[in-house]
């Protein structure tokens, strides 16, 4: 007797059909699971065996084997119990198997019989959806797959719930969506003293998803700025709380099967390896860059992480995605961030104070701003020094905009970008801008054509470094409600480039 039923193998953020199949054959008593399975998949008959007892179900003294097609896809993960327990189910004839055929299935269980959440039930709802099938998981992970929408997700507690369920006894509703996540944002940027030119690049920065790198003294600020910059971001559009929610599905990062619509905001220690940050390690799993997809990777202390681990971002910054390569998977993971880096100018930090600064001044900042490399440099798009704040101006009364003004004019660019891409798959914000459609939407007019070629010999700018003045240019036209990018705008988009230029 075989029987067959479905469940998926996760490949980066995509989910690979696996047929589970059970033959129950005369022989020696055995239950063998074949199919390049892992310890976890290994183990999983143990799991099987104890939650069928506790039913009261005693496997028949025969061969049991369960393959896992196709045999050379690597398994692994404990999301197998169910659909080997499932397609036993059928083989023993105790559920139906049609039913069983047509069912993708994922969860582990206890010995108890109880079914415990696992990771992926998102990208395994997208896979149930693509062949038609119907998706069973634990009852935790339903909230999370229903939000899917176009396939049926049933979500019992126990492996006896599934056996009621098709055997017709106690059919099971299928799983609703779970809650959108509210914002939970408190800090305010009305709450940051001074630092309007800092304010002024964070604006930018959000409006088009542009790099941003801040350097100044410590206590001046850097930090507290880059942690309201979620309040001036606009929510995520369903197709990108979709592609974000799918890689925080993978790495269990959602809470209670909500799908989270703000713009996550990521910020890993300096200590953090390169495949904390990029991703890795034996399973090759999503690292910070590609956990923060769609939101903002904030990297404090920029120079103190290691230099490996920074010049892996490069690539990644430019294309907008990473391949994890090892030697037995080549994963693809998206990472269109924005990177927000704050720095000291140099190792004690009082590079420009003469009365505090230590005796290697100003070979000291060359040498600790030296760690990030001009390529690397050359990616961010805006530049900008944070002086430290009198604080005899920290008892002044708030007078800035609030968070709510600011992400409203960003709010409103980001609408004129939305429009402006709807027909280009691969954009959708200024800083995805390239090619002829970069020409068409920032050249300038003539005298900022002028000033931004005459800047570009002076300084040396670099083709990269050109396009992304224009890049800047056009999400400046876009705050300010032109159509046409003016010479005031270049001008400006110029001076954050510069910032930190020694000529200027």
């Amino acid at each position: 007797m075989v029987a067959q039923a479905y469940t998926v193998a996760f490949e980066g953020i995509d989910a690979r059909l696996v047929e589970v199949q059970c033959a129950i054959s005369p022989g020696i008593p055995a239950f063998s699971i074949v199919g390049l399975p892992d310890k976890a998949v290994s183990e999983a008959r143990e799991r099987v065996r104890a939650a069928l007892t506790a039913m009261a179900i005693a496997l028949p003294s025969k061969r049991i084997t369960v393959n896992l097609s196709p045999a050379d896809l690597p398994k692994e993960g404990s999301h197998f119990d169910l659909p080997i327990a499932l397609a036993l189910l059928a083989a023993l004839e105790i559920i139906p198997q049609d039913q069983a055929a047509q069912t993708v299935a994922l969860g582990e269980l206890s010995l108890d019989g109880t079914l415990v959440p696992v990771v992926g039930a998102l990208p395994a709802a997208m896979a149930a959806a693509e062949d038609d099938r119907t998706l069973l998981c634990p009852h935790a992970c339903g909230p999370e797959a229903a939000w899917v929408g176009t396939t049926n997700v049933i979500a019992p507690r126990t492996l006896a719930d599934v056996v009621r369920h098709y055997t017709g006894q106690s059919v099971l509703a299928p799983s609703e969506p779970g809650e959108v996540q509210r914002s939970t944002h408190t800090r305010d940027l009305s709450e940051v003293k001074g630092q309007e030119r800092a304010k002024r690049a964070l604006e930018i920065a959000a409006a088009g998803r542009h790099h941003l790198i801040m350097v100044g003294s410590p206590g001046s600020g850097k930090s507290m700025l880059a942690a309201r910059i979620p309040g001036i971001l606009p929510p995520l559009t369903p197709v990108e709380a979709l592609e974000t929610s799918m890689i925080h599905s993978l790495s269990g990062l959602l809470d209670e099967g909500g799908i989270n619509r703000e713009c996550p905001f990521r910020e890993p220690h300096h200590t953090a390896s390169m495949a904390a940050i990029v991703g890795g390690g034996r399973t090759a799993k999503p690292g910070e860059i590609s956990l923060a997809h769609n939101g903002v990777l904030f990297m404090d202390e920029f120079p103190e992480f290691a230099r490996t681990v920074l010049e892996t971002l490069r690539q990644p910054i430019e294309t907008g995605e990473v391949v994890v390569a090892r030697a037995n998977a080549h994963v693809r993971y998206p990472c269109r961030f924005m990177l927000v880096a704050a720095a000291n100018p140099c190792k004690c930090g009082y590079l420009s104070d003469p009365a505090r600064a230590c005796a290697r001044v100003p070979l000291c900042g060359d040498d600790y701003l030296g760690r990030i490399s001009g390529p690397l440099m050359d990616r961010f798009d805006l530049r900008i020094e944070v002086p430290p704040v009198a604080f005899t101006d920290l008892d002044l009364p708030q007078d800035g905009e609030s968070s709510a003004d600011i992400a409203a004019r960003v709010a409103a660019a980001r609408g004129i970008q939305s429009a402006r891409f709807a027909e280009h798959d691969k954009m959708r914000v200024n800083a995805d801008a390239e090619g002829r459609v970069l020409e068409e939407i920032a050249t300038p007019d003539a005298q900022g054509r002028d000033l931004l070629t005459k800047v570009a010999e002076r300084f040396g700018l670099s083709a990269r470094g050109y396009h992304r003045v224009l890049r800047v240019a056009r999400t400046i036209a876009d705050l300010d409600g032109s159509d046409a990018v003016r010479k005031p705008h270049v001008a400006e988009a110029i001076s954050y480039r510069l910032s930190l230029s020694k000529e200027v």
